[in-house]
């Protein structure tokens, strides 16, 4: 057993200390900042507790809808061409599906408390049940 903190448990524990200890003796505006400082950290921590499997998810979504490979971001950028030259439109099979997931993601690391995400992942957990 290891007693090495993990890179997400160093970023909790320096935004715990910017929020509990530092921020309440910081003047107005260097707790703002220190408030936006802390919600960063969140932030990649979020990034970084999520599982590698989203990532191939999302390139396996999109190669599917393409019928094509590729990375990620190559996959994405042929994506918007798409959308922008209307070889693929909402009428697309897949396409509709692919953007809900892809934003459900996107928020899940970027606004996990979000009420309308909260209130989807809600209804998404009923209509697994």
């Amino acid at each position: 057993m290891s007693d090495e903190l993990t890179p997400s448990e160093f970023l909790e524990i320096i935004a715990g200390f910017l929020r509990q200890t530092a921020i309440p003796l910081l003047p107005p505006h260097a707790a703002f900042e220190a408030r936006v400082a802390a919600n960063a950290l969140d932030l990649v921590r979020r990034q970084l507790d999520q599982p590698g499997c989203a990532s191939r998810a999302e390139q396996e979504s999109l190669a599917a809808l393409l019928n094509e490979n590729g990375s990620p971001a190559a996959l994405q950028q042929r994506l918007c061409a798409a959308i922008a030259d209307q070889s693929i439109t909402p009428l697309t099979p897949g396409l509709s599906a692919y953007l809900w997931r892809a934003t459900m993601a996107k928020l899940a690391v970027d606004q996990p408390s979000y009420a309308a995400y909260r209130r989807e992942l809600g209804r998404k957990i009923q209509l697994n049940d």
